[in-house]
């Protein structure tokens, strides 16, 4: 009775019936899944990345500590951490090659350009993920990193200046810059990458999967 009821305002089965009778080519073999795994990854570091938003503080001064206590002490600590890590890697491979079976395969194509420009930017959150969580446990290597990456716009002319600032939060790395960072990889660019997700999968659906060349 309580599916009954669901089902005659949310026509539950008419919407599983759309998902599982998707017609699939022929020609579809394991490649075509990278984009879905990449997906997965996204969806583990949600988790993950969310489970130790309760530990992590994101200060100069405690950013490590807080980090080795969740490896240490926190129950699990150790493995949601090592996930979030690896899952992290696995993200950004995935992404790549998906990137690159879909250039191989034509898929960027008439009718599909706004698919490709969604997916290109979409690639870009996910690099921009993994530079910005590089830097959290700021470390001497996240410290490192993040002063080489947000000093390269001082090359550009006029304007560099006043990018590296911008990135910075002030003339030189420090606390501004962890709580940027911390910002964009746990605020902006989780919203920017559901925002682009939403636009994705919807044109996938409707233009199916492409053909082989």
């Amino acid at each position: 009775k309580v599916y009954d009821w669901f089902e005659e305002r949310l026509e539950i089965q008419a919407i599983a019936d759309d998902i599982t009778s998707k017609y699939v080519p022929p020609h579809v073999n394991i490649f075509y899944c990278l984009g879905g795994i990449t997906l997965t990854c996204f969806l583990v570091q949600v988790a993950t990345g969310f489970a130790m938003t309760f530990y992590y503080r994101p200060t100069v001064t405690e950013a490590f500590a807080s980090v080795q206590y969740i490896m240490t002490e926190v129950n699990f600590g150790w493995l949601i951490r090592s996930v979030h890590r690896w899952s992290a890697s696995m993200m950004v491979l995935m992404m790549i090659l998906h990137v690159f079976r879909v250039y191989l395969t034509g898929g960027f194509k008439k009718p599909r350009e706004l698919t490709w420009v969604t997916g290109v930017i979409l690639a870009v959150l996910t690099a921009s993920f993994g530079v910005t969580g590089y830097s959290l446990p700021w470390d001497q290597i996240g410290y490192w990193a993040v002063k080489i990456v947000t000093g390269v716009p001082e090359a550009i002319p006029v304007i560099g200046s006043p990018l590296v600032e911008l990135l910075r939060g002030s003339a030189s790395v420090g606390q501004s810059t962890l709580t940027r960072f911390y910002s964009l990889h746990t605020f902006v660019l989780p919203l920017l990458t559901a925002v682009f997700m939403l636009m994705h999968f919807p044109m996938i659906r409707k233009q199916g999967i492409s053909g082989p060349l």
